[in-house]
């Protein structure tokens, strides 16, 4: 592909990136993209990437990739009889590191857009590269064994959905230059001990 091709790529995915985290993902117009990318072709999202779920694709597997290796890194020396906070550990590390960029918050702030689809959590991890997040969550759905399997899932999809949420709101603080209260750390062991009672609570019967 051309240096300019490549460029162009690159700077219809930096300017989605941005416009998707600050209006949210079907808010925006395409054709914004592309005056944002300062792209004199109408259709050099078609040609690049073929819509705007195209974009949207590139944007998680860009991001989402690398937090997965670095997931994996994580996984690596757990089990089947590894802690439940080991597991969600593995899953919240990585996306705390996130809140080093301008890219990785707003990454974050557009995955919490995709709460509707986090049911349908095997397919979509399958789509974007993720084994090992299918791995942890794999793991993470026959906890705690007491429990139910359906209520195993309703729980698993609330701890999806809190965890992206919440990192979604650091990294709009992050950005806007608010101070938050907490390091990263503390924010991170807080969060990770909030996942872990969405779990493993016990029921009120």
């Amino acid at each position: 592909m051309p240096r300019s091709s490549v460029k162009t790529r690159e700077q219809l995915l930096l300017e989605a990136e941005r416009l998707f985290a600050l209006k949210g993902i079907w808010q925006v117009q395409v054709q914004e993209i592309v005056l944002a990318a300062e792209q004199r072709n109408t259709s050099a999202v078609t040609y690049h990437f073929g819509s705007r779920e195209g974009l949207l694709e590139g944007i998680l597997t860009s991001h989402g990739q690398p937090i997965d290796k670095h997931r994996g890194d994580l996984l690596s020396p757990l089990s089947e009889e590894s802690s439940t906070r080991s597991l969600i550990n593995a899953l919240v590390v990585p996306m705390v590191s996130c809140f080093d960029t301008s890219s990785g918050c707003r990454y974050l702030q557009i995955v919490s857009q995709l709460s509707d689809q986090f049911s349908n959590w095997r397919s979509l991890s399958g789509d974007l590269s993720s084994p090992h997040l299918s791995r942890a969550l794999n793991m993470l759905e026959n906890r705690p064994d007491f429990l139910p399997a359906v209520l195993r899932q309703e729980r698993l999809i609330a701890m999806m959905q809190l965890m992206t949420s919440s990192l979604s709101e650091r990294a709009r603080s992050i950005e806007a230059g608010i101070e938050t209260p907490l390091s990263n750390s503390e924010y991170k062991d807080n969060l990770t001990d909030m996942l872990v009672g969405i779990l493993e609570a016990s029921t009120g019967n």
